[in-house]
């Protein structure tokens, strides 16, 4: 549904954001395949926000509220071969330096 709805807001003319990650599970395989499928016809900008496996688990050590190995488990159930149009490392840059990032390069703003 929040595929359907992003397009909805799309053909409305409107930038759409979705925070998720496009897990592979069993259940709604294939989840990268419908994404591109319901947003065909609309424009589609995929960023990955990426941080490197030992840092991430140093992260959710911190957190508390997160296993160790949560982001490795997580990372097993991506899908594969996504085409992102943008790559941000939360290890070299700050969220808010992440975010200036992504405006300009999708939105030169």
């Amino acid at each position: 549904m929040m595929y359907h709805t992003a397009k909805l807001y799309s053909d409305m003319g409107k930038n759409v954001l979705i925070d998720g990650i496009l897990v592979e599970r069993e259940e709604i395989k294939p989840h990268y395949h419908q994404l591109l499928e319901i947003l065909r016809d609309n424009p589609l900008d995929v960023v990955e926000v990426y941080c490197p496996p030992d840092i991430c688990r140093q992260r959710n050590l911190r957190r508390q509220d997160r296993w160790e190995a949560q982001s490795d488990e997580q990372s097993e159930l991506m899908a594969k071969d996504i085409r992102c149009t943008l790559r941000v490392d939360t290890s070299i840059h700050s969220p808010a330096e992440c975010a200036d990032i992504i405006l300009w390069q999708l939105f030169k703003q």
